[in-house]
């Protein structure tokens, strides 16, 4: 079982930047992958970006590609999501799940067993 807890959301203007945090209870951290999702009001939840369970891979959906950095620190059990040039269309409440199986496809919500509350990111313009 792994509990996840998402933090650092708010409330920011286009243009700059916020780091998401995500930390996780459980021993097993560091062998699951770990990746961010985010929903938009009236829009279905989308992969943002993925991590594996040793950092050394990592995916982003186009739309924040080269914007925002996923990392993780596995003696901290914890996942972040450093997001730059915000945008208003970035504006969602983020996830972060965790995915138990090596080799999943990571961009699939089917991937993941666990998911945390959410965290609200509002982007103004």
């Amino acid at each position: 079982q792994v509990q996840l807890i998402e933090s650092g959301g708010g409330l920011v203007q286009a243009g700059v930047s916020l780091r998401l945090s995500c930390a996780a209870s459980g021993r097993t951290f560091s062998s699951y992958a770990m990746g961010w999702f985010r929903q938009a009001p009236g829009k279905e939840r989308e992969f943002v970006a993925a991590i594996r369970w040793n950092g050394a891979n990592t995916y982003y959906a186009d739309s924040v590609k080269g914007r925002f950095t996923i990392s993780r620190d596995n003696a901290k059990n914890t996942v972040y999501l450093q997001m730059n040039s915000l945008k208003p269309e970035d504006t969602a409440v983020y996830y972060c799940a965790a995915a138990p199986l090596v080799g999943a496809l990571l961009n699939r919500e089917g991937a993941y067993d666990y998911w945390g509350q959410g965290t609200q990111v509002t982007v103004s313009s």
